[in-house]
């Protein structure tokens, strides 16, 4: 089945120009010129993937991810002006799962969404593609599925994949370089807060189902580690 795409942007040229290209790549789009049109939309029709921009009026990028991460995990890709450096941190902060900066080329946002898809998919072979089982946590990377204590945990892909970078080596620290490759891989630049934005999240969404829960240790000025078994 073809991925469907939501495409969110003021700009009635980059709506038509992208959509365009993006089902001339099989992809299907769900096209929206407000984050307030978007919300109405997604609420009936869920997709595989969000590219919102920021800057709209009636309900920018910024609100309508945050109202998305209220009831949804959808990958989004945030489109930001040359100068919005604060907003692409505080977008990645908030739960996006990658941004690329106004003007770009058609070739290069196909590009970003199907890695964005990849990343959410397991590996074909090895270790990826198997459960996870640490205590009351079982994590299933080929349904995208976290539960703690037989209760789902909704994570979005950038958090599913910190999780398992800390789960696969319970005991083991990774600092935030690390967790940075495992999260972006080497195309994107984030900072350490961005990386402490994420745990502080998933810790939450734990803590949401279980208030005990402790398996995410911090050690301070070196990085993270899953607790050992």
């Amino acid at each position: 089945m073809p991925h469907t795409i939501a495409l969110v942007d003021d700009d009635k040229n980059i709506l038509t120009s992208v959509t365009m290209a993006l089902e001339a790549e099989g992809f299907r789009v769900q096209a929206y010129v407000d984050g307030e049109a978007a919300w109405e939309g997604l609420s009936r029709q869920p997709v595989d993937l969000a590219v919102l921009d920021i800057k709209m009026p009636r309900m920018d990028g910024m609100e309508l991810l945050k109202k998305l991460r209220e009831t949804s995990e959808v990958p989004v890709i945030f489109l930001t002006s040359k100068d919005d450096e604060i907003d692409e941190l505080q977008g990645l902060r908030t739960g996006a799962d990658d941004y690329i900066t106004k003007p770009f080329s058609q070739r290069l946002l196909i590009e970003r969404i199907r890695a964005v898809l990849r990343r959410r998919e397991p590996e074909k072979e090895g270790e990826g593609g198997s459960l996870i089982r640490r205590g009351d946590m079982a994590m299933d990377p080929e349904r995208h599925l976290c539960t703690w204590k037989g209760e789902g945990i909704g994570l979005t892909v950038t958090e599913f994949l910190l999780l398992r970078a800390l789960a696969q080596w319970p005991g083991h620290v990774k600092n935030r370089d690390q967790l940075i490759d495992a999260a972006y891989g080497e195309h994107i630049y984030v900072d350490d807060r961005t990386i402490d934005s994420h745990i502080k999240r998933l810790r939450k969404k734990f803590k949401a189902v279980d208030s005990e829960f402790s398996e995410i240790e911090t050690l301070y000025g070196i990085g993270y580690r899953y607790k050992d078994d």
